[in-house]
């Protein structure tokens, strides 16, 4: 996994630091500048192993109202999806991930949890919900990895009470990425609970939290083919720190 060190009002990211087979972490830290621009190193993490998520087959033949609900609610999202632009087809492939819990609490850092496989366009929906052990924490909650390399380059996507934080981490350093178009801010309570959707295409990604969508563009030089990962991003040491849930979970890929 990859820790982080943040300062949660601006935008500049340190180094990633490799801490084990199944987990990346990255520690960021910023001064008060519009780029976003390498400083020294964070502290070399402690090595950390997590297993990796599971996922469900896609639904037997075996009558589940549940889930062909769910599964109707979906189709229906991508057909929204499709006339706004965010995905170029309905037709693909979906698996439903198991429940995922986690806490991580260290200052400042992320941590992941990879699945085996890679994706590029793609569309992940899901229920989080979220709290931080502190009453006054720097940015924290639930996120997702995407076009995760060898090298750990990779995007990251995070829901704070507050807002949406999206990153790029590059060799050494991690970015902020602005929105294109949308508000990219929200209004949470702690603990808090929302309905999220990310939908990649190309070099376009639209983050939805509660059915308000936000743009943003990625990066033409850095792919969004790789792994996807779940991610939790902490703003205290102070107890558990923050503890992240997410369930009705779907991962779709058009073909």
């Amino acid at each position: 996994m990859k820790p982080i060190k943040f300062s949660p009002f601006l935008y500049l990211f340190l180094v990633l630091v490799l801490t084990g087979v199944a987990c990346g972490g990255i520690s960021v830290n910023s001064t008060p500048t519009a780029a976003a621009t390498a400083t020294d190193a964070p502290p070399e993490a402690t090595a950390t192993k997590t297993p990796r998520p599971t996922s469900t087959p896609r639904p037997s033949p075996t009558p589940n109202a549940a889930a062909t609900q769910k599964a109707e609610d979906f189709n229906v999202l991508l057909s929204e999806y499709k006339e706004k632009g965010y995905v170029t087809t309905t037709t693909g492939e979906f698996f439903e991930p198991d429940p995922f819990q986690e806490d991580w609490a260290q200052l400042g850092w992320y941590q992941w949890w990879p699945f085996d496989f890679k994706a590029k366009d793609f569309v992940f929906s899901a229920h989080f919900d979220w709290s931080i052990a502190s009453a006054t924490p720097e940015i924290s909650g639930c996120g997702v990895i995407f076009g995760l390399q060898e090298n750990e380059d990779h995007y990251a996507v995070f829901l704070d009470t507050s807002r949406i934080l999206f990153l790029m981490g590059r060799g050494s350093n991690v970015y902020n990425v602005g929105k294109t178009r949308g508000p990219g801010t929200v209004n949470f309570s702690n603990p808090a609970e929302a309905d999220f959707v990310l939908s990649v295409k190309g070099q376009s990604a639209y983050v939805s939290v509660n059915d308000v969508v936000t743009e943003y563009t990625l990066s033409a030089d850095q792919t969004s083919a790789g792994t996807f990962a779940f991610s939790i991003l902490s703003g205290t040491n102070k107890d558990y720190g923050t503890r992240c849930g997410m369930t009705d979970m779907i991962f779709w890929e058009p073909k």
